[in-house]
């Protein structure tokens, strides 16, 4: 008797750990280019894999990806698109600024569904490529003068004298 309640007991705890074996997936996201400005349109390509398998493409999810730059959330819905385990969200940074990002996979069969988080980007102003670097440009001329005054003073220490003529 002993046996077989540990053998139930056993059997019991293995169901569920079945159930939800292959309950997981895992999300890749093409990255915003690095020139991309506020207002500009990433056309983000999500790609959700069950156990992370290539083989293994999980149709039927929609995926959304959210956006957060300090109290600033955004989350864009993306659409399936013809190749299995694929969808496009069409993103818009608002502003400039440091922004995460994470892709909710959708995946609820087996109560799997995760958000998978990714590297946070800067996004820069649209079409200037981040500006002209005023500080650096500063930095540089200020050396330069400096340079040219030590130089200065040395060549007027060094400089060779004629002697006076004597009549």
């Amino acid at each position: 008797m002993r046996k077989l309640v540990i053998g139930l007991a056993l059997a019991a705890l293995a169901v569920p750990a079945s159930a939800t074996a292959g309950g997981w997936a895992t999300a890749g996201v093409s990255p915003p280019p690095d020139d991309m400005g506020p207002g500009q349109t990433w056309d983000a390509r999500i790609t959700i894999l069950q156990h992370g398998n290539p083989d293994t493409p999980l149709m039927g999810v929609v995926p959304t990806l959210t956006i957060k730059n300090g109290s600033t959330t955004k989350t864009f819905k993306a659409t399936t698109t013809d190749e299995s385990g694929v969808a496009i969200a069409h993103v818009v940074f608002p502003t400039t600024g440091k922004w995460s990002y994470a892709v909710y996979d959708g995946f609820t069969q087996y109560g799997g569904a995760r958000t998978h988080t990714f590297a946070p980007v800067s996004i820069g102003a649209a079409g200037d490529g981040g500006g002209f670097p005023v500080m650096t440009a500063s930095a540089v001329i200020a050396l330069l003068l400096g340079l040219a005054a030590v130089l200065f003073l040395l060549a007027r220490r060094l400089r060779v004298r004629a002697p006076a003529p004597t009549h």
